[in-house]
């Protein structure tokens, strides 16, 4: 079989919707065609793309990086047959952040790219304020995260795009017991205590909590804390350890690991409006979101060799 445009859709949808039958809802099949069509596409590659959890399904390192390589196949695809955008109209952009790093640089990248636009970023941790605030015509584009199997929901007002799908990483003392090792995994972790970011409005901490249940253990006890740099200083100082985003720099005192398999996984996201400034500069924006986030790779030297284990090459 030779792969075609609609097999990388098919992986595309399962990857987004985090399960074979929600993807075939979403492309209009049956979940028997889909699950066929996900098969044949595997033997292509020679190996699973996903594998199988409670919720639905999650994509193995290879699956991530073959459906990363997806997207940029697609989006190459669709530009095509795109109408060029004309952002010389644009004036001013309201730009909306959840807690992400790509966020600095992003803002910087898009002074250089388009100096003739006013650029105005508000802080918003929950992602389903960020979207209301889309809907509701307060914002332009958001940076917002999601999580497979719990995909970003809005209403038609509002599209969005996949900037970058990454493991959660662990946090811990420098001397904590487990440091010397590579990889953590999560079930050795049953008796710490833990940091853990409020609700975020797109399934956290619920994703954290059903990870832990599905490695045997309910944390023994948490502490609801936000904002990553006070967050890193108490783990610094032995009080707990904290699930991070793998593109965080560890500090002194601190240490970053894998979790072993990688049973957490979010997703950064740029959402827009469709009939607003945003739309026309939705495809230079996501353009700098990635090139941002791959910027910030070699300084986390934990996940940069995590990625070279997996043989894992990022894409936008």
């Amino acid at each position: 079989m030779e792969l075609e445009l609609r097999h990388l859709r098919v992986l595309v949808a399962i990857a987004d919707t985090g399960g074979v039958g929600r993807a075939a809802a979403v492309l209009g099949l049956s979940q028997p065609a889909m699950s066929t069509q996900l098969r044949r596409i595997e033997r292509v590659f020679g190996e699973s793309l996903f594998v199988r959890a409670s919720s639905g399904v999650r994509l193995t390192p290879y699956g991530l990086e073959v459906v990363e390589r997806a997207r940029d196949v697609l989006d190459r695809a669709d530009a095509l047959v795109r109408r060029p955008a004309v952002p010389s109209a644009v004036t001013s952009l309201r730009l909306g952040s959840t807690t992400t790093p790509i966020l600095p640089g992003l803002v910087a990248r898009l002074k250089n790219a388009f100096p003739s636009v006013a650029v105005t970023v508000s802080s918003v941790y929950a992602t389903d304020t960020l979207v209301r605030a889309l809907e509701d015509g307060e914002l332009d584009v958001a940076l917002a995260m999601d999580y497979p199997g719990m995909e970003l929901r809005h209403s038609e007002s509002v599209a969005h795009r996949v900037v970058a799908t990454e493991p959660a990483f662990v946090a811990m003392p420098a001397d904590h017991r487990l440091s010397h090792r590579v990889e953590v995994a999560l079930s050795e972790l049953a008796g710490d205590t833990w940091f853990v970011t409020p609700d975020d409005g797109a399934g956290w901490p619920g994703v954290f909590y059903t990870a832990c249940r599905e490695a045997g253990f309910t944390p023994p006890a948490t502490h609801e804390f936000l904002g990553t740099d006070q967050t890193l200083a108490m783990i610094a100082a032995r009080l707990g350890v904290t699930a991070v985003q793998p593109t965080v720099r560890a500090v002194a005192g601190l240490n970053v690991k894998p979790l072993t398999g990688s049973p957490l996984w979010c997703r950064h996201i740029l959402a827009w409006r469709k009939d607003g400034p945003g739309a026309s500069l939705a495809a230079g924006i996501h353009h700098h979101a990635v090139s941002v986030y791959r910027e910030l790779i070699p300084r986390a030297p934990h996940f940069r060799a995590w990625l070279h284990r997996n043989k894992v090459v990022p894409t936008g």
